[in-house]
């Protein structure tokens, strides 16, 4: 018999209980896993990716409607300033727990350093404002958890491409300093068209 507990607790969050005897069984779709004297229900992870998709969504569209959010990140806003001024915000992925209890959202920002530290302190204040949004946009039992993380993947990656892109002008056919050398040679070969073959040829007779 599974404990009573479970039963009314496992089909939306995690209960602690004494860990059964008898083999676990599949509650409502959902499968139970036992973490020391912790009982977890898992959602099926096809479902999993669906509300992490659904919550990307949810979030793209409050970073562009959402004023309370817009003005969090970027304070000038309410003041009326153009809210690309000095950072922009993205979402790179969404991660949600198994258990559908913690959502970890990854935010890229693009501007200077200090845009993009009012912009992420900004956001992380407003954790549990986005959550409670979350909550009348999506039909969840319990609505997880907000955390947001910086990805800097992507910055990364824009000063490699920079780097490779600066090299290889520097190292392309049409470089100034190509053309001089290259110029210079040139001149030489056409002053040496020019000469006469028969120049220090001695002829003896």
């Amino acid at each position: 018999m599974l404990h009573p507990a479970l039963v009314a607790w496992c089909p939306w969050r995690t209960a602690t209980v004494p860990v059964p005897l008898t083999p676990m069984p599949i509650l409502r779709g959902k499968a139970v896993v036992v973490v020391g004297s912790r009982i977890c229900c898992m959602a099926n992870p096809r479902r999993v990716q669906m509300v992490a998709k659904q919550i990307r969504r949810e979030l793209s569209d409050m970073l562009l409607t959402d004023k309370v959010l817009q003005y969090a990140i970027l304070p000038e806003a309410s003041l009326g300033a153009d809210r690309y001024l000095s950072s922009l915000t993205t979402i790179t992925d969404v991660q949600v727990s198994g258990d559908l209890q913690v959502v970890k959202v990854y935010v890229s920002v693009f501007g200077d350093e200090r845009g993009k530290e009012i912009a992420f302190s900004g956001l992380k204040s407003k954790a549990k404002y986005v959550r409670s949004e979350l909550g009348k946009r999506m039909k969840l039992r319990l609505t997880p958890e907000i955390r947001f993380i910086e990805d800097d993947s992507f910055e990364r990656g824009s000063r490699v491409i920079a780097i490779l892109d600066k090299i290889k002008n520097e190292k392309s056919p049409g470089s100034p300093e190509r053309d001089q050398f290259g110029s210079s040679e040139n001149d030489d070969d056409n002053d040496s068209d020019g000469e006469d073959p028969e120049d220090g040829i001695i002829y003896v007779q």
